[in-house]
């Protein structure tokens, strides 16, 4: 995994948690349903890029 996409997805990661609760906190659903999704892409693209490198060795 490059360093760039390391910390792009840590950076979705980051921001989906963060909009999570900032939703939680202010009673605003969409914006928690929004943080969960983005958290989630983040999740997924990280384990995507785990298993290529897996692959690779």
């Amino acid at each position: 995994m490059t360093a760039e996409k390391k910390t792009s997805t840590k950076a979705d990661r980051a921001k989906g948690a963060v909009k999570e609760n900032v939703g939680r906190a202010v009673g605003n659903e969409r914006m928690t349903a929004e943080g969960r999704a983005e958290r989630a892409k983040g999740d997924i693209r990280e384990a995507g890029e785990k298993a290529k490198d897996a692959f690779k060795r």
